[in-house]
Order: C-alpha cells, then sequence, then structure tokens
C-alpha cells in the first residue's frame, strides 16, 4: 500500500536526521551575538544574523523541493519512455520514500527494490539516523554495490533517488554503475535525480552542497562505467535528473 507523504515530511525528516548541523548552527549565532554585546561589534551581529538566515534558507528550500514541488507525484516521469510493464528496480542507500510511488505509477511492472547501504563506508550519522527511522521490508534485498542479483540485461528502468551520491568513492561509485549497465536491458534506463555541487544549491545549502557530486563528477562516472547521458533537465532549480542508457550516443 502506497505510503502518503505528510504535508511537511521533507523538511522533517532534514531536521530529524540533520537535527546536530542545525543546533551547531544555533550555538554559533548565539555565541555571535553574545561576543557582539560584549565587546560592542555591529561585524558579529551581522555575522550571526547571516548564519540563522542560512539556515532558514536551507530549510525552505528544502520545504519548497521536498515538500511542495512535483517531485514525488512522480508526473515528471510521464515524459520518459518506461515500458510499465517492464522490470523496474528502485535502488537505495538504507532510506528509501520513493519504492511506493514508483509502484503505484506503474502498477503492471514488476518491481524489485534493493539496499545498498554499507555501514563501513556510508559513516555519516545522517544516513544512518535515516536508516533506523524506517522499518526494514520483506521486499527489500540487501545487496553490495559491485553486485547487483539480476541476469544481465534483465531490467528495464533503474530509478535512484538522491542515493548514488552517498558511494563517496569515485572508484566503487563506476563499478556500482557498470553493474547497473549489466543488468539494463539494451534499449533500458536509468533513472538518476540528484542534487548538484553548484551555484543553486550552494545558495541553499552553503557547506552543505560540498556532500553532493558537481555535475563533472557525475559525467566521470559515467563515462567510466560506459554509461550515456540520453537526457538531463531539473526538477526545481535544484534538483537535477539525469536520463542515462547503456548503449547509443550521449545527448
Amino acid at each position: 500500500m502506497e505510503r502518503l507523504r505528510g504535508r511537511f515530511q521533507g523538511v522533517a525528516n532534514v531536521l530529524r536526521f540533520n537535527w546536530h548541523l542545525y543546533l551547531l548552527s544555533a550555538a554559533f549565532s548565539a555565541a555571535c551575538f553574545l561576543a557582539a554585546g560584549y565587546f560592542g561589534s555591529s561585524a558579529l551581529y551581522f555575522i550571526g544574523t547571516a548564519s540563522l538566515l542560512q539556515a532558514a534558507v536551507s530549510l525552505a528550500v528544502t520545504f519548497y523541493v521536498y515538500d511542495r514541488s512535483k517531485l514525488y507525484s512522480l508526473d515528471w516521469l510521464d515524459q520518459l519512455s518506461i515500458d510499465p510493464k517492464g522490470l523496474l528496480i528502485s535502488l537505495n542507500a538504507g532510506f528509501d520514500e520513493t519504492s511506493d510511488q514508483i509502484e503505484a505509477k506503474f502498477p503492471d511492472a514488476e518491481l524489485r527494490v534493493f539496499d545498498f547501504y554499507d555501514a563501513a563506508t556510508q559513516t555519516e550519522v545522517s544516513i544512518k539516523r535515516a536508516r533506523e527511522s524506517q522499518e526494514r521490508t520483506a521486499e527489500t534485498t540487501k545487496i553490495s554495490t559491485s553486485h547487483i542479483p539480476l541476469a544481465d540485461e534483465q531490467v528495464d528502468a533503474a530509478f535512484l533517488f538522491f542515493s548514488a551520491h552517498e558511494i563517496r568513492d569515485a572508484d566503487e561509485r563506476q563499478r556500482f554503475f557498470a553493474e547497473l549497465k549489466r543488468v539494463l536491458k539494451v534499449h533500458g534506463q536509468i533513472v538518476l535525480i540528484e542534487h548538484l555541487r553548484d551555484l543553486s544549491n550552494f545558495l541553499a545549502y552553503n557547506i552543505g552542497a560540498f556532500h553532493f557530486l558537481s555535475r563533472s563528477a557525475w559525467r566521470g562516472t559515467f563515462s567510466a562505467a560506459g554509461i550515456r547521458i540520453a537526457d538531463e533537465f531539473r526538477i526545481t532549480p535544484f534538483v537535477s535528473v539525469f536520463l542515462l542508457k547503456g548503449y547509443g550516443p550521449s545527448a
């Protein structure tokens, strides 16, 4: 059964999994205000205010992207040629918010869900909290990034929502996408959804944007794995979608 998203689910999740960062930001601003009052420094007042404003902007952008945009409606998938009766796979890094929506979008397809989370390499506290917050289901298969338990050329479409960037090692990420290419049918496709390390996300998340990968880093991964970019577009100025194929020319 599809789990309906709450009105503030996206921003609530970000706060729940990254509360330590917002607490540090609030503590930093408070220290600046106290020091400004003691030393009579307008510069410290400005720095403290700027820190609070940056935190507020990041939460506002998060609310817009995850709770008010068309991202989770999946209506934008209508422009892609996905076999509605094919084999679809959804891959996550321990936190899955989209498999139910994919299943509802393609009710006649076969959907397999894979979790490639590795506690030894994906050590950030936020992803650990996200994983612990969600109950594991029997429909999810635990895998490694080096092997997807499917035969060659079996998959019609693979979906990765904000998960592939958690594979921080470039060589491991390249091998993972090469493995995706292996299981992909000749006319199959990979739908990759990510924030990028670019100007819009820097303005929204400041140094938090360093957690994302740049467009050039993604292109390097795709090229090394023998994968082509068939299309690229934005869902809001902060989220990029790459439509990838194993065969044919790049867009």
